[in-house]
């Protein structure tokens, strides 16, 4: 499967952006979706993920963004979105979409991640 994310960019600490995460080359709702964010010199850091069809298209999301961030998904337009809200500069990073089929319960683990987007960029200023 390959993703394509986008919707990255410049934004001032308490704005908005939603990121996006077009997905072709297979069934789309089989997979669990995430998203990942990667700092400069870090790891991956796990962001959101949510269910695949099947499991109940629930959700999860990093402590770090509860409150401020949700993750959704359109099947029939194979996309998964990323609405991140009251943006902080520590937010900033690059953005990654991935692919998984694992189990629910390890789906903040980056290593059991298949396919991944090439990333977007966000960045958030003071």
């Amino acid at each position: 499967v390959q993703l394509q994310a986008s919707g990255g960019g410049l934004v001032q600490a308490g704005d908005s952006l939603r990121l996006s995460c077009a997905a072709s080359g297979r069934t789309f709702s089989n997979y669990h979706m995430g998203w990942f964010r990667q700092a400069p010199g870090k790891e991956p850091e796990f962001v959101a993920a949510i269910q695949r069809r099947g499991y109940g298209s629930g959700t999860r999301v990093a402590d770090s963004v509860k409150g401020r961030f949700a993750i959704s998904r359109d099947n029939a337009k194979s996309t998964v979105y990323l609405q991140m809200n009251s943006l902080k500069p520590e937010d900033t990073a690059v953005y990654l979409c991935a692919v998984t089929q694992i189990v629910w319960a390890y789906v903040d683990d980056a290593r059991r991640y298949t396919h991944w987007g090439q990333g977007t960029l966000v960045t958030v200023s003071s």
